[in-house]
C-alpha cells in the first residue's frame, strides 16, 4: 500500500470518526463540517485509485454521509424534529444480528436447475455432517467457494442451503462488513463469527454466506489498510472453525465471479471450491420449464429448439429473455385493448424475435478463463 493511499485513508478516518463525536453531541456544523471533509477525501481516493477493491464499499459511505448530512441540515433548520425531542437520535448502525435472515428464502435444491455437481459437494460437505457427525472422526469441509460467470446461479445455490438444513443463514457483503465509520471491519468479522459460534454452541447450524467475497477477501494493486486487516481477520477465524470450533456447525459459503482475484491463503481455506459454469443443453431446458411454468405459451412453442438457440445465455440471460418475450403480449394488450382482458400466450416468434435483439452476456473469452481456473484449482 503506497504512502500517501495510506494517509488518506487515515485522514478519511479521522473525519469520520470526528463527524460522529459532534453528530452524538448535537453539534450539527461541526458534524456537517466533517462529514463533508470525509466525503472529499473519500472522493479523492477513488480519482486516485480507480481500480481500489473497495470503490463499491467507499462510494456507499459517501451515500451514507450525504444522508447523513440532508438530516442533520434539516435538523439544523428545524425541519425535523428529533427522537425524543431532546436533540438525541436514534442510531442507525447495524447490529451483527442483522447479517441473519429472519425469514429464510422461498427455494430449494428442487428450485435450482441442474447443477447437480454442486448440489452434491454441498451434500457431503454440509448436509451429511450435520446429520451424522458421528460418521464424520476427521472432520468436514468448513469452507465452499462458488465461482464462474454472472448470473449462473450461485447466489440461487446458497440460498438453497439454507432450506436444506434447519439452521441459521447470515448474509454477508463487502458493504455490510466494511464500517461505514471506517476502521471497524475487521471487529465486524469477529462479530459475525461470535454470533455464529453461539448459535452453533446451542446445536444451530450457521451458514455464513459471503457474496462477492473477492471483494473482502482479493488482493489487489492498491489497497488500504482496512482490506489487509479483514483479510487478517478472516483468516484467523476461518482456522478456528477447524481447530477450537471442530466440534460445531459453521460453514463458510463465498461465491465470487473472480476467482482469480482471492489469495491463495483463502483459496486453500475452502476445502471445496465449485464451478458454477454457464448452462448446458439439458440446463438450458431445466430453466426453460422452471421459468414458463406459471406462463401461458402457444402450441408451437417448442422448448427443446429455444435451449439450442440460448447456447451461451446464463440462468439469468434466460430468465430476462422469458420476461421479455412475456411482455410483448402484455404490451400488445395495452396497445391493442386498453389493458383490458388476459394476454395471448406466448408464442415461438415472441422469442425468437427477442433472441434476436438480446446476446449472451459472458464473452466465449471470459468462459476460458473460468475454465482454466477451474482446472488448476478444483476441489469437489
Amino acid at each position: 500500500m503506497s504512502a500517501s493511499l495510506e494517509y488518506l485513508e487515515g485522514l478519511a478516518r479521522k473525519y469520520a470518526i470526528e463527524a460522529v463525536k459532534y453528530d452524538r453531541a448535537n453539534d450539527y456544523d461541526n458534524a456537517i463540517k466533517c462529514y463533508r471533509n470525509a466525503i472529499n477525501v473519500l472522493k479523492k481516493i477513488i480519482e486516485l485509485y480507480p481500480d481500489l477493491g473497495l470503490r463499491k464499499v467507499y462510494e456507499e459511505w459517501i451515500k451514507e454521509y450525504s444522508r447523513r448530512i440532508k438530516h442533520l441540515e434539516m435538523l439544523k433548520n428545524r425541519k425535523l424534529v428529533p427522537v425524543g425531542g431532546d436533540g438525541s437520535y436514534e442510531e442507525s448502525e447495524e447490529s451483527i444480528e442483522d447479517f441473519i435472515l429472519k425469514k429464510k428464502p422461498n427455494v430449494s435444491f428442487k428450485d435450482v436447475a441442474d447443477l447437480e455437481h454442486a448440489k452434491e459437494a454441498i451434500r457431503e460437505a454440509i448436509i451429511y455432517p450435520i446429520k451424522r457427525p458421528d460418521l464424520f472422526p476427521l472432520g468436514w469441509p468448513r469452507g465452499i467457494l462458488l465461482f464462474g460467470p454472472p448470473g449462473c446461479g450461485k447466489t440461487y445455490l446458497a440460498a438453497a442451503v439454507a432450506n436444506e438444513v434447519d439452521g441459521i443463514f447470515m448474509y454477508v457483503d463487502a458493504a455490510n462488513v466494511m464500517s461505514k465509520w471506517l476502521g471497524d471491519a475487521e471487529k465486524n468479522v469477529a462479530k459475525i463469527f461470535k454470533v455464529a459460534r453461539k448459535h452453533a454452541e446451542n446445536g444451530t447450524p450457521v451458514i455464513i454466506f459471503i457474496d462477492e467475497i473477492d471483494s473482502l477477501l482479493g488482493v489487489f494493486s492498491t489497497e488500504v489498510g482496512g482490506e489487509v486487516r479483514v483479510r487478517n481477520q478472516f483468516l484467523k477465524e476461518m482456522d478456528g472453525l477447524q481447530d477450537k470450533d471442530s466440534k460445531y456447525h459453521i460453514y463458510v459459503i463465498g461465491a465470487t465471479n473472480k476467482p482469480w482475484r482471492l489469495d491463495e491463503a483463502f483459496i486453500r481455506r475452502f476445502q471445496k471450491r465449485i464451478y458454477i459454469p454457464l448452462p448446458d443443453k439439458r440446463a438450458r431446458l431445466e430453466l426453460l420449464k422452471l421459468y414458463t411454468k406459471g406462463l401461458k405459451l402457444a402450441n408451437d412453442v417448442d422448448l427443446n429448439e429455444l435451449a439450442e438457440k440460448l447456447d451461451g445465455y446464463s440462468a439469468s440471460d434466460i430468465k430476462d429473455i422469458i420476461m421479455a418475450a412475456h411482455m410483448r403480449t402484455i404490451k400488445e394488450l395495452f396497445d391493442k385493448y386498453g389493458g383490458v382482458g388476459e394476454p395471448r400466450p406466448i408464442t415461438m416468434e415472441d422469442f425468437e424475435e427477442i433472441i434476436k435483439i438480446r446476446k449472451p452476456s459472458i464473452k466465449r473469452e471470459a468462459v476460458k478463463i473460468y475454465e482454466a481456473w477451474y482446472e488448476r484449482f478444483k476441489a469437489l
